[in-house]
């Protein structure tokens, strides 16, 4: 009170936070964001997701979830008056490419990538990505990911969809700190997005 710190933070995010996470991925990643354009700061991964639906996703169009997956991912999609594609991950095998790649249609819009995952803990490899990313641009369509468990896994390397080439411009990159610093409650959530698409999920965040 005394220090006059009594306002409202900017609606996407205090300053010093989005330079933090810029500082961040491009240590960790080499993915470079501009904290005054690209990086929006959310109540939680959840709400990052539907804002982000909501924003880039229009009535009719579908978007591709893998099962088993987190609970949000089905419902946003139909709040966004779109229709999910569901795409089962079968326990210890490699993703089925042929069934993912039919899944896509002239009306895929978005598919969403949850690695590692939740509730299965699964990792996609480079090769997974890679198959997502030539499928992602071939039909023009965005890759929704969240990961928010990127720092927890028991074997595997967390590959950034956004870091393989081809993908920064079509990925929105979400995540937050609730899982990797055991702080659920302060519902602290990012979004990573190309400044297009931040501009249109700032509006819906706002």
């Amino acid at each position: 009170i005394h220090d006059n710190i009594n306002q409202y933070a900017i609606t996407w995010g205090a300053q010093r936070l989005r330079e933090a996470l810029a500082r961040t991925y491009e240590t960790w990643y080499g993915l470079t964001a501009d904290p005054e354009r690209e990086i929006t700061v959310t109540c939680g991964a959840t709400e990052a997701m539907i804002a982000t639906l909501l924003a880039v996703v229009n009535a009719g169009d579908e978007v591709i979830v893998f099962e088993p997956f987190y609970e949000n991912y089905g419902p946003d999609t139909i709040l966004a008056d779109a229709r999910p594609v569901y795409v089962p991950l079968q326990p210890g095998r490699a993703l089925d490419l042929e069934e993912l790649s039919r899944a896509f249609s002239p009306r895929t819009r978005a598919i969403i990538v949850n690695t590692p995952s939740n509730p299965a803990g699964r990792v996609l490899n480079h090769t997974e990505l890679e198959a997502i990313r030539d499928l992602c641009v071939r039909h023009d369509t965005l890759a929704v990911t969240d990961e928010i468990y990127e720092h927890i896994r028991f074997e595997g390397e967390h590959i950034p969809l956004a870091t393989l080439p081809g993908m920064r411009e079509r990925t929105v990159t979400i995540s937050g700190a609730s899982k990797t610093f055991s702080v659920t409650g302060w519902r602290i959530g990012w979004i990573l997005a190309p400044a297009m698409l931040t501009d249109a999920i700032r509006k819906v965040h706002d």
